[in-house]
């Protein structure tokens, strides 16, 4: 194997070590409002939920290349809410559109075909195609040397999908969602290769050592 000590390593190598080995990572198209009240969508993948009580999302926030802070942690900033919208299949496209480094006030929303919600909990909006929103509150925030910002975020209201949820057991129908993650690159993945393996009692295991066997959806083919 090829070793690599990361205090002998520039930004740019760090990254790409790290977005190469941790995948696939979920995507959050985070919307918030700014000074103006003006929605603004942008995509993060370094993203994920933290815990459940209290329920707890992480987002990491890049600065511009200047060091100044992107809209996006401005605005969380500024009215202590988002919301993170997950990405479908369906949406990659519009989540791409909402990449490109438009000017602040831009209606990125628009500009992808996308349509804003009013939020229930919080001012800013969530996106109608998505197949889960989650309203969140600024928790507080982590300033990670001059480039970036770790903001963490409390779950405050959760938009599923009407058919993607069993609303007497909560559990969410995985292929129904089509989540995509974020590879190195500038590679996405799918999430439609899924199995089911079942966390092994130690009892189970000392009967059958081993990791248990997959199980695969049944094909509606």
């Amino acid at each position: 194997m090829l070793s690599f000590d990361f205090a002998q390593l520039g930004p740019r190598e760090k990254y790409k070590i790290l977005i190469g080995s941790v995948v696939p990572r979920p995507i959050a198209l985070v919307t918030t409002v700014d000074a103006e009240g003006r929605a603004n969508a942008a995509p993060f993948s370094f993203f994920n939920a933290l815990c459940a009580d209290p329920p707890i999302l992480a987002l990491g926030v890049e600065h511009h290349a200047d060091l100044n802070p992107k809209d996006t942690t401005r605005n969380i900033l500024l009215n202590q809410e988002f919301t993170v919208n997950i990405v479908s299949d369906a949406l990659v496209e519009a989540m791409n559109v909402c990449a490109v480094p438009f000017d602040p006030g831009f209606d990125e929303l628009l500009a992808a075909g996308l349509t804003a919600i009013p939020g229930s909990r919080v001012a800013c909006p969530r996106i109608q195609e998505a197949p889960v929103a989650l309203e969140c509150r600024r928790m507080m925030g982590l300033s990670i040397g001059q480039s970036r910002e770790i903001i963490f975020g409390e779950v405050l209201m959760a938009h599923v999908r009407d058919d993607l949820i069993d609303p007497q057991t909560l559990y969410i129908d995985q292929l129904g969602l089509d989540a995509v993650g974020r590879m190195g690159g500038h590679g996405y993945a799918r999430t439609r290769d899924y199995f089911d393996l079942p966390t092994r009692s130690l009892q189970a295991w000392r009967e059958q050592p081993g990791g248990g066997e997959r199980i695969w959806p049944v094909s509606d083919l």
